[in-house]
C-alpha cells in the first residue's frame, strides 16, 4: 500500500509521515534575515504558545536540532549549577535526562519505576517533603519507550504545593494530549516540530515561564544551547543567533495550518485515538498482546510483546511490513521482548487498516498462526 509519494508509511514515534502540503512548503529558499521569514518565525512561536494556552505567562524559545537538543538546552538553562533535580524515570527518555545532567555536572536524585508503571504521585510528595534541596522535578509526559502516559497534572499539583519547579519533556505528546498552562503549572514544556504537530525533523522548542527564564542568565553550560541568550536575541529582533533551519520552520508553519484546520488538539487527539483503537483491536485479534493496559496507553505509540511462535522472527516481520509499505519500530524495553507501532503522523483509518492487512500477510508468509506471547 504505497503512500502518495511512493514512500512507506512511518508507524514510528518520529520522524513520521507528513502531508504533501508540508513537504511542498520546503521547496523554496529563504534568507534568515528576510522580513518574510522573520515574520513566519515570530508567528510560529506565538502559535505554539497558543496550543499550550500559555501566551500570557510563557515564551516559546526554539532550538535547532532534534528534540534532545531542546531538552539539553532547557535543562542547562533552567537548572542552576547549584540546583538539585528529581528525575522521574520509567523509560529511556527519563534516563537520557539523567545522562544529560551527568554531563552538565548537575546534582539529581531519581524515582525510577518499571517501564510499564507510572510514577506514584504520593512517592513524589514524600521525596519533596523529605529533601528541601530539590529545586526542580523533571519528567516525561508520554514515555515512548512503552507508550505510557504519565500523570503530569497530579505531579504538577504536588510540585506547586512544595514550591518546586516542574520541567516536562512532552516530545511525543504535545499537540495531541492536552497540556494547558492554566490547568497544569509548569516552568517548561519541551517538544519538537516532528511529532504530533506533524512537521519535519530539525527543530525543538521549549515553552518557558517568562519569570523563570528571566533569572537564568549565566546558567547555561553551552553557548549554542543557551536558551536565555536565544530568547534575548529573538526578543530584540525576532532573529536566530545562528543559522536557523529555514526549511524546517516553513514546513512547521504549514503543518500548524493543517493542525488548526483539523480542529487543533481535540481534532488531532480524536484521529490518533481512532488510529490506536483500530491498531490495538486488530493486533489483539491476531493474538498479539499489548504491554500496557488500556488505561495507561497513550494513543501515540503502542508496545506489543513479541510472538512466542518459533517461526516468528522480528527482522523478517519488519522487512515484510516494509516491503508492503509500512515501517514500524523495534522495542526499547528491559521488562519484555517487544516491538512498537505508532499511531501518529499523517495517518488515518485507511492506513491503519492497511497496516493490519500487511501484518496478516507477513505472518502468513512466515507461517505464524498467532501473535500470542509466551
Amino acid at each position: 500500500m504505497p503512500s502518495p509519494t511512493g514512500d512507506p508509511f512511518l508507524l514510528t514515534p518520529g520522524p513520521l509521515t507528513t502531508a504533501i502540503e508540508t513537504k511542498e512548503a520546503m521547496l523554496h529558499d529563504w534568507g534568515s534575515r528576510d522580513a518574510g521569514f522573520i515574520e513566519t518565525n515570530a508567528r510560529v512561536r506565538q502559535r505554539v504558545l497558543a496550543i499550550a494556552n500559555a501566551a500570557d505567562t510563557h515564551v516559546c524559545v526554539p532550538m535547532q536540532g532534534s528534540g534532545t537538543f531542546a531538552v539539553e538546552a532547557t535543562l542547562g538553562t533552567l537548572v542552576p549549577r547549584q540546583g538539585k533535580s528529581l528525575i522521574l524515570i520509567n523509560g529511556a527518555y527519563g534516563k537520557r535526562m539523567a545522562k544529560i545532567l551527568d554531563y552538565m555536572n548537575r546534582a539529581y536524585v531519581t524515582l525510577e519505576t518499571p517501564e510499564d508503571s507510572a510514577p506514584d504521585p504520593d512517592d513524589v510528595d514524600a521525596i519533596l517533603a523529605d529533601d528541601g534541596d530539590i529545586s526542580h522535578v523533571i519528567m516525561v509526559h508520554c514515555e515512548t519507550t512503552s507508550g505510557i502516559l504519565n500523570p503530569v497534572e497530579k505531579i504538577s499539583e504536588i510540585c506547586a504545593g512544595h514550591g518546586r519547579s516542574l520541567i516536562i519533556d512532552a516530545m511525543s505528546a504535545f499537540g495531541a494530549i492536552q497540556i494547558d498552562a492554566k490547568k497544569i503549572r509548569f516552568d517548561a514544556v519541551m517538544a519538537s516540530s516532528n511529532k504530533c504537530l506533524e512537521g519535519v525533523p530539525g527543530m525543538g522548542f521549549s515553552i518557558i515561564r517568562k519569570t523563570s527564564l528571566e533569572d537564568c542568565k549565566g546558567n547555561a553550560h553551552s553557548l549554542s544551547l543557551d536558551l536565555f541568550d536565544q530568547w534575548q536575541a529573538m526578543e530584540a529582533n525576532n532573529q536566530w543567533r545562528f543559522t536557523p533551519p529555514t526549511h524546517v520552520i516553513a514546513a512547521f508553519a504549514k503543518a500548524l495550518d493543517l493542525y488548526e484546520a483539523e480542529g487543533g488538539q481535540p481534532g488531532r487527539l480524536a484521529r490518533y485515538a481512532a488510529n490506536c483503537k483500530i491498531l490495538v483491536d486488530g493486533m489483539r485479534d491476531l493474538g498479539f498482546k499489548t504491554l500496557l493496559p488500556d488505561q495507561l496507553q497513550a494513543p501515540i505509540i503502542v508496545t506489543f510483546h513479541m510472538a512466542a511462535d518459533p517461526k516468528f522472527d522480528f527482522q523478517r516481520f519488519y522487512d515484510g511490513l516494509k516491503d508492503k509499505g509500512f515501517v514500524i519500530y523495534p522495542g526499547k524495553l528491559t521488562v519484555a521482548d517487544s516491538f512498537r507501532i505508532g499511531c501518529i503522523g499523517q495517518l488515518g483509518e485507511t492506513e491503519m487498516n492497511g497496516a493490519l492487512e500487511a501484518v496478516r500477510q507477513t505472518l502468513s508468509e512466515m507461517g505464524v498462526t498467532s501473535g500470542a506471547p509466551a
